[in-house]
């Protein structure tokens, strides 16, 4: 999924035809489809902070696979206008790499790791509630909670061990719109922008006893998720 996709998808929700009443105080709407995480990436160079290399700077950078899963959303409508929503999603797996650092063999995938990113959202929609298009922008808090992290094979065979990758809070950004095929079920197009900043670390006693090495990763992923919505 990309952003032409998800552009497309948004201007096809507003050229559709009204069908039916949007959005009103108190309703309750969930959504489901497919979402995307694509993760930025952008990431300090690797550094040795534990054992007799301590301090060595490795160079290089990490870089995080995309992954695409069951994305859910869950609203409530405070006014006509205004609402508070929260999103979840099915676990999230990602291929952590390593490039360019003056360590060779920690250069290639180190591992996978999963996270979950739950976010809570106030969330505007600027047209009067009987129109049956309606785009919405909103913004809130992210909690990513990363675990079940994993050295890969090939990694394990360099001596790696021991991957870990802090949780993370911040700020979440997005913009989308509901289309309304009855007064009940709605088609559905978003984007969102996450600030998520993670610690990974690593250790390997093959290079000396004791070693560990360090990278801040600032992931930042745009995320993407087209799919149905039911208002109950």
């Amino acid at each position: 999924m990309n952003k032409s996709l998800l552009s497309a998808a948004l201007f096809s929700l507003a050229l559709a035809a009204p069908l039916a009443h949007a959005h009103e105080a108190g309703d309750i709407i969930l959504r489901a489809g497919a979402i995307t995480v694509n993760p930025k990436a952008d990431s300090s160079s690797v550094k040795v902070d534990q054992g007799p290399l301590a301090g060595a700077d490795l160079g290089g950078k990490a870089t995080m696979s995309s992954d695409t899963q069951l994305g859910l959303n869950f609203a409530y409508m405070i006014t006509n206008n205004w609402g508070i929503e929260l999103l979840a999603a099915t676990p999230f797996e990602h291929d952590v790499k390593l490039k360019g650092t003056a360590l060779g063999a920690a250069n290639g995938k180190l591992g996978t790791l999963k996270h979950l990113p739950p976010t809570l959202s106030l969330v505007y929609y600027p047209l009067d509630a009987k129109s049956a298009f309606q785009p919405y922008v909103g913004a809130g808090i992210n909690y990513t909670w990363i675990y079940d992290e994993h050295v890969g094979s090939e990694a394990q065979s360099a001596g790696f061990s021991n991957f870990k990758a802090e949780n993370s809070w911040g700020m979440a950004f997005q913009v989308g719109a509901d289309y309304m095929i009855t007064d009940k079920i709605m088609l559905n197009a978003q984007m969102r922008y996450i600030d998520i900043d993670t610690r990974a670390t690593v250790e390997n006693d093959a290079v000396a006893p004791g070693t560990r090495a360090r990278v801040n990763v600032d992931v930042d992923p745009f995320i993407y998720m087209v799919g149905l919505g039911y208002k109950f």
